[in-house]
């Protein structure tokens, strides 16, 4: 079975892993940093894994510069709009540079991202994933989950700070235990809520999530339980079970 082998809060604390120093959860997210692909592909094969054939990312990617909205953005908005999945319309400022930066990496390290089918014979793929309708599949649910720690006032509009932390950590722990239930052992444990001193202490909880969400959609791509909304040039992949 698929098993978790390393889940960091951030890019330097998962290549610091590879090095065999262990996770510090108490260092924060990225907050927008660089990955540097060779060095995360270095690290996870340290860490055990054999060979980096897939990588899951939750960013918009494409084969062109991202200057305006997307096939795969207008078709997710379309299938899942409804349920409260659309997405946000990237520009050039936003992912910007981060995208363009990532797909020159992938392709520098061999990694083909993969649209609509095509380059599905690739040894080394790359794919772009949606967390939100993803979850829709794994939680079994008919509407968005409302786990986004920056949302939070507007998911729970009545709330105080010590309520939607204790809101937040309860759907944090419906995904972990779901996550768990197909990996088994997710290798960190998420914070109770006296631990918890304010609601950005939770970002680093939701990335790890967001993460393994990824990781989840890329398993039930390799078994071909994904389905493509977009076109060539940018393709969003959701669990199709």
């Amino acid at each position: 079975r698929w098993r978790v082998l390393c889940v960091a809060p951030n890019y330097e604390s998962f290549i610091r892993a590879g090095h065999g120093i262990p996770v510090n959860w108490s260092s924060p997210a990225n907050g927008g940093k660089d990955p540097a692909i060779p060095e995360l592909i270095a690290s996870a094969r340290s860490l055990g894994a054999k060979t980096v054939s897939l990588i899951a990312l939750d960013i918009p990617l494409a084969h062109s510069k991202i200057e305006s909205r997307r096939a795969s953005d207008s078709a997710i908005s379309k299938a899942f709009g409804g349920r409260g999945c659309s997405t946000h319309t990237p520009n050039r400022e936003r992912p910007g540079a981060i995208s363009n930066a990532l797909i020159s990496q992938l392709d520098s390290a061999g990694y083909v991202l993969e649209t609509s089918g095509k380059n599905s014979q690739a040894n080394l793929r790359a794919i772009e994933v949606y967390p939100h309708p993803a979850l829709l599949a794994l939680l079994k649910r008919d509407y968005r989950v409302p786990y986004k720690v920056s949302k939070s006032s507007k998911y729970w509009k009545n709330e105080s700070v010590p309520g939607r932390i204790e809101c937040i950590l309860e759907e944090f722990t419906n995904i972990y235990d779901a996550l768990s239930g197909v990996f088994g052992d997710l290798t960190f444990q998420l914070p109770s809520k006296t631990e918890v001193v304010n609601l950005s202490y939770l970002k680093r909880y939701e990335d790890a999530l967001d993460a393994l969400v990824c990781a989840w959609v890329g398993l039930e791509h390799f078994d071909g339980n994904t389905r493509p909304f977009g076109d060539e040039d940018s393709t969003i992949w959701v669990p199709s079970i």
